[in-house]
């Protein structure tokens, strides 16, 4: 069986094999996903200049009221479509997206196609 540690230490190799193809630009910054056990979130990266553009998670505000569990695919969704209102207010429209290393399944998937449904282009 595999340890939880094992598992992230993998997923960690899987990421920074990723990141040396994958760079975010200003004219086409990065969506990068983060996910715990409870929470997910989303941010958009420039890397070249360093900033965070726009970020989105289960624990915003805007989100929490509603009630949701951030564990679950419609919360996931619901980030997805929240990063993808935040960046369309600073006028990104096409990102590059980064897993995170994560399996393209689940909540990802879910964050994914909540971003696309709002307008993000990748």
């Amino acid at each position: 069986m595999i340890q939880k540690a094992d598992r992230n230490k993998s997923r960690k190799r899987r990421h920074f094999r990723v990141r040396k193809k994958i760079m975010g630009t200003a004219e086409r910054p990065r969506l990068n996903v983060f996910r715990s056990s409870k929470n997910i979130y989303a941010q958009v990266i420039d890397d070249i200049n360093g900033h965070t553009l726009a970020s989105a998670s289960t624990l915003d505000a805007e989100l929490k009221e509603s009630g949701i569990y951030g564990g679950n695919v419609e919360a996931a969704r619901k980030v997805g479509e929240l990063i993808a209102k935040r960046a369309s207010e600073k006028g990104i429209k096409k990102v590059v997206f980064d897993r995170g290393g994560y399996i393209y399944h689940g909540r990802v998937k879910a964050l994914a196609e909540g971003a696309r449904e709002g307008g993000l282009d990748f």
